[in-house]
Protein backbone atom coordinates (compact mmCIF):
# COMPACT_ATOMS: atom_id res chain seq x y z
CA UNK A 1 0.00 0.00 0.00
CA UNK A 2 1.43 3.39 -0.96
CA UNK A 3 2.09 5.95 1.78
CA UNK A 4 2.41 9.66 1.17
CA UNK A 5 3.11 11.64 4.30
CA UNK A 6 5.39 14.24 5.85
CA UNK A 7 7.27 13.21 8.99
CA UNK A 8 8.38 16.30 10.91
CA UNK A 9 11.66 15.70 12.73
CA UNK A 10 12.45 19.23 13.89
CA UNK A 11 10.90 22.70 13.72
CA UNK A 12 13.26 25.19 15.39
CA UNK A 13 15.08 28.03 13.69
CA UNK A 14 18.67 29.01 14.45
CA UNK A 15 18.86 27.32 17.87
CA UNK A 16 16.96 24.31 19.22
CA UNK A 17 14.74 24.64 22.29
CA UNK A 18 13.61 22.20 24.96
CA UNK A 19 10.65 21.27 22.77
CA UNK A 20 11.94 21.86 19.23
CA UNK A 21 14.86 20.17 17.52
CA UNK A 22 16.74 21.75 14.65
CA UNK A 23 15.10 21.27 11.24
CA UNK A 24 14.49 17.91 9.61
CA UNK A 25 11.63 16.69 7.42
CA UNK A 26 11.07 13.35 5.71
CA UNK A 27 8.63 13.04 2.84
CA UNK A 28 7.44 9.49 2.30
CA UNK A 29 6.26 9.18 -1.29
CA UNK A 30 5.12 5.65 -2.04
CA UNK A 31 8.29 3.57 -1.76
CA UNK A 32 10.75 6.47 -1.54
CA UNK A 33 11.91 8.75 1.24
CA UNK A 34 13.21 12.27 0.68
CA UNK A 35 14.97 13.91 3.64
CA UNK A 36 14.93 17.71 3.65
CA UNK A 37 17.31 19.96 5.62
CA UNK A 38 18.79 17.61 8.22
CA UNK A 39 19.84 19.91 11.04
CA UNK A 40 21.75 18.95 14.15
CA UNK A 41 20.14 16.02 15.98
CA UNK A 42 18.33 14.63 12.93
CA UNK A 43 19.72 11.12 13.40
CA UNK A 44 18.24 10.93 16.91
CA UNK A 45 14.93 12.40 15.74
CA UNK A 46 14.76 9.76 13.02
CA UNK A 47 15.06 7.11 15.72
CA UNK A 48 12.28 8.69 17.76
CA UNK A 49 10.03 8.95 14.69
CA UNK A 50 10.64 5.39 13.51
CA UNK A 51 12.54 6.48 10.41
CA UNK A 52 15.35 4.16 9.34
CA UNK A 53 18.42 4.96 7.24
CA UNK A 54 17.07 2.44 4.71
CA UNK A 55 14.07 4.75 4.20
CA UNK A 56 16.23 7.45 2.59
CA UNK A 57 16.57 7.74 -1.18
CA UNK A 58 17.31 11.46 -1.51
CA UNK A 59 18.63 14.24 0.69
CA UNK A 60 17.69 17.80 -0.27
CA UNK A 61 19.46 20.71 1.43
CA UNK A 62 18.04 24.18 0.84
CA UNK A 63 21.13 26.07 2.08
CA UNK A 64 24.14 25.78 4.34
CA UNK A 65 23.15 27.43 7.57
CA UNK A 66 23.76 25.08 10.48
CA UNK A 67 20.14 24.56 11.52
CA UNK A 68 19.49 23.11 8.05
CA UNK A 69 22.63 21.07 7.46
CA UNK A 70 24.69 20.19 10.55
CA UNK A 71 22.93 16.83 10.78
CA UNK A 72 24.32 15.76 7.41
CA UNK A 73 27.45 14.27 8.95
CA UNK A 74 25.53 11.91 11.21
CA UNK A 75 22.93 10.98 8.59
CA UNK A 76 25.56 10.19 5.94
CA UNK A 77 27.59 8.10 8.35
CA UNK A 78 24.43 6.28 9.47
CA UNK A 79 23.43 5.24 5.96
CA UNK A 80 26.94 3.83 5.55
CA UNK A 81 26.94 2.13 8.96
CA UNK A 82 23.61 0.47 8.13
CA UNK A 83 24.86 -0.41 4.63
CA UNK A 84 21.81 0.94 2.83
CA UNK A 85 21.58 -1.25 -0.31
CA UNK A 86 20.39 1.40 -2.74
CA UNK A 87 21.88 4.60 -4.13
CA UNK A 88 21.18 7.80 -2.19
CA UNK A 89 21.24 11.11 -4.07
CA UNK A 90 22.10 14.42 -2.40
CA UNK A 91 20.94 17.78 -3.79
CA UNK A 92 22.33 21.05 -2.41
CA UNK A 93 23.37 24.50 -3.69
CA UNK A 94 26.54 24.09 -5.74
CA UNK A 95 28.03 27.19 -4.10
CA UNK A 96 28.01 25.26 -0.80
CA UNK A 97 29.92 22.24 -2.07
CA UNK A 98 32.82 22.92 0.29
CA UNK A 99 30.42 22.74 3.24
CA UNK A 100 28.90 19.51 1.97
CA UNK A 101 32.34 18.00 1.54
CA UNK A 102 33.36 18.98 5.06
CA UNK A 103 30.19 17.48 6.53
CA UNK A 104 30.39 14.34 4.41
CA UNK A 105 33.93 13.69 5.62
CA UNK A 106 33.72 15.31 9.05
CA UNK A 107 35.24 12.21 10.71
CA UNK A 108 36.64 8.85 9.70
CA UNK A 109 34.23 6.07 8.68
CA UNK A 110 33.98 3.29 6.13
CA UNK A 111 31.99 4.17 3.01
CA UNK A 112 29.69 1.33 1.98
CA UNK A 113 26.95 3.20 0.14
CA UNK A 114 26.76 4.92 -3.24
CA UNK A 115 26.07 8.54 -2.34
CA UNK A 116 25.63 10.52 -5.55
CA UNK A 117 26.01 14.28 -5.38
CA UNK A 118 23.76 16.32 -7.69
CA UNK A 119 24.38 19.99 -6.85
CA UNK A 120 21.86 22.68 -7.80
CA UNK A 121 22.96 25.88 -9.51
CA UNK A 122 19.81 27.16 -11.24
CA UNK A 123 16.05 26.80 -11.38
CA UNK A 124 14.91 23.65 -13.12
CA UNK A 125 14.33 19.93 -13.07
CA UNK A 126 16.63 17.85 -10.87
CA UNK A 127 15.19 14.37 -11.35
CA UNK A 128 12.43 12.58 -13.22
CA UNK A 129 11.10 9.24 -11.97
CA UNK A 130 7.91 7.33 -12.77
CA UNK A 131 6.46 8.61 -9.48
CA UNK A 132 7.45 12.28 -9.57
CA UNK A 133 9.46 15.11 -11.06
CA UNK A 134 11.69 17.00 -8.61
CA UNK A 135 12.63 20.58 -9.41
CA UNK A 136 14.19 23.53 -7.61
CA UNK A 137 13.64 27.29 -7.49
CA UNK A 138 15.99 29.95 -6.15
CA UNK A 139 14.91 31.72 -2.97
CA UNK A 140 15.95 35.04 -1.37
CA UNK A 141 18.23 34.58 1.64
CA UNK A 142 21.64 35.98 2.68
CA UNK A 143 23.26 32.77 1.41
CA UNK A 144 22.29 30.90 -1.76
CA UNK A 145 19.13 28.92 -1.08
CA UNK A 146 16.76 26.76 -3.12
CA UNK A 147 13.30 25.40 -2.46
CA UNK A 148 12.18 22.04 -3.80
CA UNK A 149 8.97 20.95 -5.50
CA UNK A 150 7.73 17.44 -6.26
CA UNK A 151 5.09 16.90 -8.94
CA UNK A 152 3.36 13.62 -9.68
CA UNK A 153 2.56 12.97 -13.37
CA UNK A 154 -1.07 13.42 -14.31
CA UNK A 155 -3.01 10.21 -14.70
CA UNK A 156 -6.44 9.06 -15.83
CA UNK A 157 -9.60 8.53 -13.83
CA UNK A 158 -12.09 6.11 -15.40
CA UNK A 159 -15.73 7.24 -15.20
CA UNK A 160 -18.10 4.32 -14.42
CA UNK A 161 -21.21 6.00 -15.80
CA UNK A 162 -19.57 6.71 -19.15
CA UNK A 163 -18.09 3.22 -19.34
CA UNK A 164 -21.55 1.78 -18.72
CA UNK A 165 -23.11 4.05 -21.35
CA UNK A 166 -20.68 2.64 -23.94
CA UNK A 167 -21.07 -0.94 -22.73
CA UNK A 168 -17.44 -1.20 -21.62
CA UNK A 169 -16.89 -3.47 -18.63
CA UNK A 170 -14.62 -6.15 -17.21
CA UNK A 171 -11.30 -6.71 -19.06
CA UNK A 172 -12.34 -4.18 -21.70
CA UNK A 173 -11.79 -1.36 -19.19
CA UNK A 174 -8.12 -2.26 -19.08
CA UNK A 175 -7.97 -2.57 -22.85
CA UNK A 176 -9.31 0.92 -23.50
CA UNK A 177 -6.80 2.28 -20.96
CA UNK A 178 -3.87 0.52 -22.60
CA UNK A 179 -4.85 0.99 -26.23
CA UNK A 180 -6.44 4.45 -26.10
CA UNK A 181 -9.69 3.37 -27.76
CA UNK A 182 -12.00 0.38 -28.06
CA UNK A 183 -14.53 -0.33 -30.82
CA UNK A 184 -14.41 3.32 -31.87
CA UNK A 185 -14.78 4.67 -28.32
CA UNK A 186 -11.80 6.90 -27.43
CA UNK A 187 -10.32 6.90 -23.95
CA UNK A 188 -11.27 10.57 -23.53
CA UNK A 189 -14.94 9.62 -23.84
CA UNK A 190 -14.88 7.35 -20.77
CA UNK A 191 -12.28 9.03 -18.55
CA UNK A 192 -10.88 12.35 -17.37
CA UNK A 193 -7.49 13.71 -16.38
CA UNK A 194 -6.53 12.89 -12.79
CA UNK A 195 -4.30 15.72 -11.66
CA UNK A 196 -1.04 14.60 -10.12
CA UNK A 197 -0.32 15.58 -6.53
CA UNK A 198 2.10 18.39 -5.74
CA UNK A 199 4.35 19.01 -2.74
CA UNK A 200 6.71 21.90 -2.04
CA UNK A 201 9.34 22.64 0.58
CA UNK A 202 10.19 26.31 1.17
CA UNK A 203 12.68 27.28 3.82
CA UNK A 204 14.61 30.43 4.69
CA UNK A 205 13.58 33.19 2.31
CA UNK A 206 12.00 36.56 1.87
CA UNK A 207 8.96 36.79 -0.38
CA UNK A 208 10.17 36.31 -3.94
CA UNK A 209 9.15 34.77 -7.25
CA UNK A 210 10.58 31.42 -6.16
CA UNK A 211 8.16 31.19 -3.25
CA UNK A 212 5.17 31.67 -5.52
CA UNK A 213 6.46 29.26 -8.19
CA UNK A 214 7.06 26.53 -5.61
CA UNK A 215 3.71 26.99 -3.87
CA UNK A 216 1.51 27.15 -6.98
CA UNK A 217 -1.30 24.57 -6.81
CA UNK A 218 0.31 22.51 -4.06
CA UNK A 219 -1.61 19.83 -2.21
CA UNK A 220 0.88 20.13 0.67
CA UNK A 221 3.16 23.11 1.25
CA UNK A 222 5.80 23.12 4.00
CA UNK A 223 6.98 26.69 4.50
CA UNK A 224 8.97 28.63 7.03
CA UNK A 225 7.26 31.25 9.19
CA UNK A 226 10.11 32.26 11.45
CA UNK A 227 8.51 35.49 12.65
CA UNK A 228 5.11 36.87 13.57
CA UNK A 229 3.73 39.75 11.53
CA UNK A 230 4.66 42.45 14.02
CA UNK A 231 8.30 41.57 13.34
CA UNK A 232 8.04 41.80 9.55
CA UNK A 233 10.92 44.26 9.25
CA UNK A 234 13.15 41.91 11.21
CA UNK A 235 12.05 39.04 8.96
CA UNK A 236 12.94 40.98 5.82
CA UNK A 237 16.31 42.06 7.20
CA UNK A 238 17.28 38.46 7.97
CA UNK A 239 15.76 36.85 4.88
CA UNK A 240 12.71 35.19 6.41
CA UNK A 241 8.91 35.10 6.25
CA UNK A 242 6.22 35.95 8.75
CA UNK A 243 3.17 33.80 9.42
CA UNK A 244 0.97 36.22 7.49
CA UNK A 245 3.31 36.38 4.50
CA UNK A 246 3.53 32.59 4.28
CA UNK A 247 -0.25 32.26 4.56
CA UNK A 248 -0.95 34.87 1.89
CA UNK A 249 1.45 33.13 -0.48
CA UNK A 250 -0.36 29.85 0.17
CA UNK A 251 -3.77 31.49 -0.26
CA UNK A 252 -2.83 33.07 -3.57
CA UNK A 253 -1.31 29.79 -4.82
CA UNK A 254 -4.41 27.71 -4.01
CA UNK A 255 -2.57 25.48 -1.51
CA UNK A 256 -4.81 22.80 0.01
CA UNK A 257 -2.82 22.03 3.18
CA UNK A 258 -0.37 24.54 4.65
CA UNK A 259 2.29 23.47 7.16
CA UNK A 260 4.01 26.31 9.01
CA UNK A 261 7.37 25.59 10.63
CA UNK A 262 10.87 26.97 11.48
CA UNK A 263 9.81 29.09 14.45
CA UNK A 264 12.00 31.61 16.24
CA UNK A 265 12.70 30.77 19.86
CA UNK A 266 11.51 34.25 20.84
CA UNK A 267 7.85 33.15 20.65
CA UNK A 268 6.15 31.05 23.32
CA UNK A 269 2.64 30.71 21.88
CA UNK A 270 2.50 28.54 18.70
CA UNK A 271 -1.22 29.22 18.31
CA UNK A 272 -0.45 32.83 17.41
CA UNK A 273 1.05 31.62 14.12
CA UNK A 274 -2.25 29.97 13.26
CA UNK A 275 -4.24 33.03 14.26
CA UNK A 276 -2.15 35.29 12.05
CA UNK A 277 -2.28 32.83 9.14
CA UNK A 278 -6.06 32.76 9.32
CA UNK A 279 -6.21 36.55 9.64
CA UNK A 280 -4.20 36.72 6.40
CA UNK A 281 -7.05 34.95 4.61
CA UNK A 282 -5.83 31.38 4.27
CA UNK A 283 -8.88 29.09 4.47
CA UNK A 284 -7.44 25.67 3.64
CA UNK A 285 -6.21 23.01 6.03
CA UNK A 286 -3.57 24.46 8.31
CA UNK A 287 -1.00 22.83 10.58
CA UNK A 288 1.42 24.57 12.93
CA UNK A 289 4.13 21.93 13.00
CA UNK A 290 5.68 20.37 16.07
CA UNK A 291 8.42 17.77 16.34
CA UNK A 292 7.54 14.15 15.48
CA UNK A 293 4.28 15.17 13.81
CA UNK A 294 3.00 13.15 10.85
CA UNK A 295 1.03 14.98 8.15
CA UNK A 296 -0.63 12.96 5.36
CA UNK A 297 -0.59 14.33 1.83
CA UNK A 298 -4.23 15.26 1.11
CA UNK A 299 -6.22 12.74 -0.89
CA UNK A 300 -6.83 13.57 -4.50
CA UNK A 301 -9.88 15.66 -5.23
Amino acid sequence: MSVRELVVLGTASQVPTRHRNHNGYLLRWDGEGILFDPGEGTQRQMLRAGVAAHDLNRICVTHFHGDHSLGLAGVIQRINLDQVPHEVTAHYPRSGRRFFDRLRYATAYRETVTLTEAPVDSDGVLAVTPAYTLDAHRLSHPVESYGYRLTEPDGRRMLPERLAAHGIKGPDVGRVQREGSLNGVPLDAVSEIRRGQRFAFVMDTRLCEGVHALAEGCDLLVIESTFLDEDERLATDHGHLTAGQAARAARDAGVRHLVLTHFSQRYSDPEEFERQARAAGYEGELTVAHDLLRVPVPKRR
